[in-house]
């Protein structure tokens, strides 16, 4: 060792560290120290650090880290066994540094931790650089790794702007074609709508041929029956002469007999004659038809007006259900909160889906029901019932949020009906294209 003017060894107690020790130095050191820690017998040990005597070396360097770094600083004694201990185990390491150099090819780390615990002269200097090269080594690795994590965003940036023009491309493609497809649609309403307004012409002119035609009739059938009084008149004469006649007869008259059967035949063959040429139908309209009445099991527009469906009536959930593809979302919460509210979440969550299960069995109709995630306090195990779709809002996304994307989702004409009394939400859904209903009517139509 290196004496001072005083006659002192030098061996570097003096020197002392005037900023913390590095993490990676501090993780030697205790390394070292739990390493030679158990070349000690229970004596030899500082009373703190005498209860991780029969501890494991990994473990000991674990839980008892810090205080073997702090006994090392405190305790020079301590410090000069585990020394004793390291100069054993790494000889060549622990001599170079007693020469006054470190070996060219030692990592820093081991030097510095080594030179701490041997506190050599300029030990204080050897710690300070292996902490710098550690900075340096952490930087340049952290550079590296930024680079590289440049370079990959750069990468997935090129990769999302050439999907997004793709992307872009395609959906251009649909919308040309949707507007193409608009444009032939709305070609074919407007033929569709001359050809009925053409046939509601016709339809008026065929109208008003047949009103001219019962028109003519009924002049005709009065002439016929003007004709048959007055021939029921000649009848009636004819009659009269033929009774005549006949008491002509009994009395012996002949010739009259022959004259009123002449003018009876002419009579006769006259109707006949008039009949054809009027071409008059058979009686097929009776006089009591004529009456504007009510027959039996006939509706009147009152009756029609009185089957009309009222708002909260559960029928027009049954009607709604019954339109083909028909697809029912459902605010559940909304729905048992207002259905009962007393029930607990979980209760109401089974309570709901069972109903709507039976719903989905009855009807045929697409049954989605959705919760708000954040009325959870745990993730919910649950296995759903037939028929039925459940869905919970993801954090930060509303149950409001997630009905309206599944509205947007739905392509348009399908009939797709919400349940929810929220107005916000039915107002939204109705822009949308749904069909909201409240969830009384919900509720109803489950009962």
């Amino acid at each position: 060792m290196v004496e001072t003017q005083g006659g002192e060894p030098d061996d570097g107690t003096a020197e002392v560290l005037d900023r913390p020790l590095p993490d990676g130095v501090r993780r030697r050191v205790v390394q070292i120290v739990s390493d030679g820690f158990g070349g000690l017998t229970v004596g030899e040990l500082p009373a703190q650090l005498r209860q991780y005597a029969r501890f494991a070396p990994n473990r000991r360097a674990k839980f008892a880290g810090n205080a073997m770094a702090a006994a090392l600083e405190t305790d020079p004694l301590f410090r000069q066994r585990i020394g004793e201990k390291l100069r054993e185990a790494q000889p060549e390491l622990t001599g170079a540094l007693d020469s006054g150099s470190a070996p060219a090819a030692a990592d820093p780390l081991d030097v510095a931790a080594a030179a701490y615990v041997l506190r050599p002269a300029g030990w204080v200097k050897l710690v300070t650089a292996a902490g710098e090269e550690a900075q340096r080594a952490d930087a340049e690795r952290a550079g590296e790794e930024s680079r590289a994590e440049l370079e990959r965003l750069r990468e997935e940036l090129t990769q999302a702007r050439e999907h997004t023009r793709h992307e872009t491309e395609r959906l251009r493609a649909e919308l040309d074609a949707s507007r193409k497809e608009a444009e032939s649609l709305h070609r074919k309403l407007r033929s569709a709508l001359s050809d009925v307004k053409r046939g509601e012409a016709a339809l008026r002119k065929a109208h008003a041929e047949i009103e001219a035609v019962r028109a003519e009739g009924t002049t005709q059938v009065s002439a016929a029956e003007s004709e048959t009084r007055r021939l029921k008149a000649r009848l009636a004469e004819a009659e009269a002469a033929l009774e005549a006649t006949r008491r002509a007869a009994r009395e012996g008259r002949s010739v009259e007999d022959m004259r009123v059967r002449l003018l009876l035949d002419t009579l006769l063959d006259a109707t006949q004659g008039l009949r054809r040429e009027l071409a008059l139908p058979p009686v097929s309209v009776r006089p009591a038809e004529t009456v504007d009445a009510v027959e039996p099991g006939r509706m009147t527009p009152k009756d029609i007006a009185a089957r009309a469906l009222s708002e909260h009536d559960p029928a027009i959930l049954d009607q709604l259900l019954a339109l083909p593809q028909a697809h029912l979302v459902v605010d559940g919460y909304n729905v048992t909160k207002t259905g009962y509210p007393q029930m607990p979440l979980e209760k109401q969550r089974l309570r709901l889906l069972g109903q709507l299960s039976q719903l989905a069995a009855q009807t045929g109709a697409e049954v989605t029901c959705v919760f708000d995630g954040a009325e959870l306090a745990a993730p919910v195990l649950l296995a759903p019932p037939r028929g039925v779709r459940v869905l919970f809002s993801k954090p930060g996304v509303t149950a409001d949020e997630l009905i309206r994307q599944l509205v947007r989702a739905e392509p348009p004409g399908r009939p797709v009906i919400v349940a929810s009394t929220d107005r916000e939400v039915a107002d939204g859904v109705a822009r949308a294209g749904a069909r909201p209903v409240v969830s009384a009517v919900l509720l109803k139509r489950l009962s």
